[in-house]
């Protein structure tokens, strides 16, 4: 999407289908997660991931500055000491500290991130 004919095109993914197609691969994967880049431009990327009902995406660095929006279903972002929970429509940024991610049930955020 860096090309030029890109940049003057306007893309539409819908976010819907691309929660249920992943959720139906992260049910089906032992692990409990699937994920896809939907856009990496020169700064800016934006990962859908689904996460089964209890997998949890375990304690790791911040990758810079980024927000979860929640697509579907209840997660929990945890930093240190701090809990917060997020349901369907939900925005959370995420801390400028280790954190990690756990799905209270079934759930897809989009996750959206200008590295360092």
């Amino acid at each position: 999407m860096r090309d030029s004919v890109a940049s003057q095109t306007v893309v539409m993914q819908s976010l819907n289908e691309q929660a249920q197609r992943l959720m139906e691969r992260a049910v089906a994967n032992s692990a409990g997660r699937s994920a896809e880049t939907i856009y990496a431009g020169a700064r800016l990327r934006q990962t859908v991931i689904a996460l089964k009902g209890g997998s949890t995406l375990a304690e790791h660095d911040n990758p810079g500055e980024a927000t979860l929006l929640v697509l579907r279903g209840q997660v929990r972002l945890r930093s240190g000491t701090t809990s917060t929970h997020g349901a369907t429509g939900d925005l959370l940024v995420i801390p400028q500290a280790r954190h990690s991610l756990e799905a209270v049930e079934d759930a897809a955020v989009l996750l959206t991130v200008v590295p360092r």
